[in-house]
């Protein structure tokens, strides 16, 4: 099975969304626009969402993480919560990590 980690902003509004978007583009910092703008418990860390498998999150969501770019800034992506943007951390398949004893 397929694990992400990832981190997000989630606000009201697609064009909130993209104007967040923009100042990340042009150099502000990906955890503090979380933390002053994102409506996620997640934002308190940076919107920071640790790791999770494939299939975990909403559809929309588990969507643009597992066909995303590592990295690379994903949104605005809506789901039922409003728009979210994304960035992957890392994607790994769980079945290359476990080792036999």
């Amino acid at each position: 099975m397929k694990k992400a980690t990832a981190r997000h902003i989630l606000v009201s509004s697609k064009e909130i969304c993209n104007e967040l978007k923009k100042d990340i583009e042009k150099g502000a910092d990906f955890a503090d626009i979380a933390r002053d703008f994102s409506e996620c418990p997640s934002s308190s860390s940076g919107g920071d969402l640790g790791e999770f498998n494939e299939g975990e999150m909403v559809k929309e969501f588990n969507k643009a993480v597992f066909k995303g770019e590592i990295g690379k800034l994903i949104g605005p992506v809506k789901t039922q919560f409003g728009y979210h943007l994304i960035e992957v951390q890392s994607i790994s398949d769980s079945s290359e990590d476990e080792t036999f004893r």
